[in-house]
């Protein structure tokens, strides 16, 4: 068994480690990097599919209103 000064023994027990941590840090960095550009991706596309149904039914609205409205004038009219 090979002994090592003590200064050697306290840079290996706490580099080590320490390198460790700092990769895992880099590597959790670059998967909450691409979570983050997922879930951007999937907000953009739930946008514009809400955008397309919130349009869809408003359109719907405006039909049903002209509808109405042409039914009052003509009920008003016969009055």
């Amino acid at each position: 068994m090979v002994m090592l000064p003590p200064e050697s023994q306290v840079l290996l027990s706490v580099g080590i480690p320490t390198i460790a941590v700092l990769v895992g840090i880099l590597l959790n960095n670059r998967q909450i990097d691409a979570l983050r550009q997922e879930m951007h991706h999937e907000f953009s596309s739930l946008r514009l599919e809400m955008n397309a149904r919130f349009e869809a039914a408003r359109e719907g609205l405006l039909r049903v209103e002209g509808v109405v409205d042409a039914r009052l004038k003509h009920l008003e009219d016969r009055s």
